[in-house]
């Protein structure tokens, strides 16, 4: 049997777009072309790797298991070519990391700079993103790290505790709670919220309002702090979010940590193994787990896993 990397592509093209056409046009080839050569796969494997329907297409057993090989493969060929192409521009290597915005807003900047200005040859592509998200990407190799915040669903990833955070209430200084020290969330659940894009974030205090018996009501939801502070400022109403994230946003509103014990949440570095990271990896591993609290490495295969 014999795929090359130009089949692997085409192939998870095909399946990420859901049709053959448009998996063509993403590659920039014909229909009939494509279609040829995934004929030409499952005439070699013996055995069909897409279910075709009116829809489009899907991925049969057999496609399933090319999907997973071919995205471990076609990243690690990338990760080859990357750290190659360092040595020629004169960098030595290159790590992808995620984060979400709770790491990224405090956690995050100190310990890149001390870790950059400590390896001047090496370089950090670092993403932005849900923690959801940085899972998924991190259990299907397109990462070698990420930051994630405890409510979030590790799957099979290894972890070790790195930060806690609190979450907060942000409000203007005219509304009701805006003299009080703290709030809790039983008397703000009504409220209408100005919301920041993360996912894990409102799925967590969606289940503490049914809890509660409530639904959140969340009149928008933002990617910028700066635009939710705005609005929330203007009294279109409050907002929830990790401590850090709230000193990032511009001045003159009012913060009130949620007095809840479980609005103290726990940021946690993954990967989907710390010990078959490359060097580069490795390294920055250690370096934002050097401040880690004892006993803090958790493995995925132990009862506390995942937890707090």
């Amino acid at each position: 049997m014999r795929f090359d990397l130009t089949d692997m592509r085409l192939f998870l093209s095909v399946v990420e777009c859901g049709s053959l056409t448009q998996g063509a046009r993403s590659m920039h080839l014909a229909v009939a072309s494509v279609s040829e050569r995934i004929a030409g796969m499952e005439a070699v494997l013996g055995a069909p790797l897409l279910e075709r329907n009116r829809r489009g297409v899907t991925p049969t057993a057999a496609g399933e298991a090319l999907v997973r090989h071919a995205r471990s493969i076609l990243g690690q060929v990338e990760q080859m070519r990357g750290e190659l192409r360092g040595f020629a521009t004169g960098l030595k290597g290159r790590i992808r990391l995620l984060s979400n915005t709770a790491a990224l807003a405090s956690f995050l900047p100190p310990h890149l700079c001390r870790f950059l200005a400590d390896h001047p040859d090496l370089s950090v592509d670092l993403g932005e993103r849900p923690s959801p998200e940085i899972v998924q990407a991190l259990v299907e190799g397109r990462a070698e790290l990420g930051i994630v915040a405890d409510f979030t669903d590790f799957a099979n990833l290894q972890t070790h505790r790195i930060a806690q955070d609190q979450l907060v209430v942000v409000a203007s200084r005219r509304h009701r709670i805006a003299a009080q020290a703290t709030v809790a969330f039983a008397d703000i659940v009504g409220e209408p919220i100005v919301g920041m894009a993360d996912t894990a974030l409102e799925a967590h205090l969606a289940e503490r309002a049914s809890r509660l018996g409530h639904q959140l009501h969340y009149r928008v939801q933002l990617r910028s702090t700066e635009q939710v502070a705005m609005l929330v400022d203007a009294g279109i109403g409050i907002s929830i979010v990790s401590n850090a994230l709230a000193r990032s946003m511009p001045g003159g509103l009012a913060i009130l940590p949620l007095s809840e014990p479980w609005a103290t949440r726990r940021l946690y570095l993954c990967a989907r193994d710390f010990g078959a990271l490359t060097p580069h990896a490795g390294l920055l591993a250690r370096q934002l787990t050097s401040g880690a609290p004892v006993g803090a490495a958790v493995d995925p295969s132990s009862p506390d896993a995942g937890k707090p």
